[in-house]
């Protein structure tokens, strides 16, 4: 099916959950009126794919700011002949993300959007899922909404070699725009439901980390050369595909700085292990000096 947005996008929808597809526009002429639209659809879609672009870098980072501040990635690595704020990453033999995250998790004030480049991509594999947080909230059952809605969880960076860095977030979060509540725990940066024993947390947080995998809320798209693809942060999760051999080039701008606000007032308190910490109890341990840092 394809949509008319205006006289001059054309919006075709990629899956149920989320997703569209849209032609009719060269990004590199944007107009702040194509701007204004492009806000809107990404708000009513979550994730755009705009194929046949092929933007320079410095057109890339123009049109990331047209949509706000930009900031480097905060641990990854940079190359030295890009501009500083985009963030380059080339795999090849299926090195990737291949976990389901939201970027950057594990900072007080995660990303709020990010607009993909695809330089080079395989022929075959290589693909990227989106998931819909909002989606994944309302799938749920009345009584296990209520229960999220009173929980916060920590995030880290452990995948990036920084367990150090951490922040705590609703575990249902209200987008700032819509008002929405979305489910706000990953697999690749949350580690623990703070109200909750270890123990407890691993229950719940391996069954929603699953949860908001299904087929049923995600859209998957194949790549090509050129094409520039913007998602929203605040409700989605994404995954790589880890099913290609050679090489899979991308260019990355962010935009930080979103607030994570509850969809709902709590009262729980965060959990406190009886006893002394010991080794065993990591996440307690963890959790102790998130919220009791050591002099620096």
């Amino acid at each position: 099916m394809v949509n008319s947005f205006s006289d001059q996008f054309e919006v075709r929808r990629l899956s149920s959950a989320l997703g569209a597809e849209i032609t009719g526009i060269a990004l590199r002429h944007a107009s702040p009126d194509d701007i204004d639209h492009i806000k809107a659809l990404l708000l009513e879609h979550q994730v755009l794919f705009f194929p046949e672009q092929s933007l320079n870098q410095n057109e890339h980072v123009a049109l990331g700011a047209q949509f706000g501040i930009l900031e480097d990635h905060p641990n990854l690595g940079k190359d030295d002949d890009s501009p500083p704020s985009i963030f380059r990453l080339t795999a090849s033999q299926g090195g990737i993300a291949d976990e389901w995250h939201t970027d950057i998790t594990f900072q007080p004030q995660p990303a709020k959007m990010s607009i993909l480049n695809m330089i080079k991509c395989p022929p075959i594999g290589g693909d990227t899922m989106w998931s819909n947080l909002y989606l994944a909230y309302a799938e749920l059952s009345e009584p296990f909404q209520t229960l999220c809605r009173q929980l916060t969880a920590l995030h880290d960076a452990h995948p990036h070699n920084h367990p150090e860095q951490t922040a705590v977030h609703p575990v249902v979060r209200s987008h700032p725009e819509t008002g929405q509540p979305a489910l706000y725990v990953n697999e690749h940066f949350t580690r623990r439901i703070v109200e909750l024993s270890a123990p407890e947390s691993d229950v719940l947080l391996r069954y929603l980390t699953r949860f908001v995998s299904q087929p049923r809320f995600t859209v998957r798209y194949q790549w090509h050369p050129g094409t520039i693809c913007m998602w929203d942060n605040r409700c989605t999760q994404h995954f790589v595909l880890n099913d290609f051999t050679g090489e899979r080039i991308i260019e990355r701008v962010t935009i930080m700085g979103d607030e994570v606000t509850a969809y709902e007032p709590h009262q729980a308190q965060p959990y406190q292990r009886p006893g002394p910490l010991s080794a065993a109890s990591r996440h307690d341990r963890q959790l102790y000096f998130h919220f009791n840092p050591r002099p620096s």
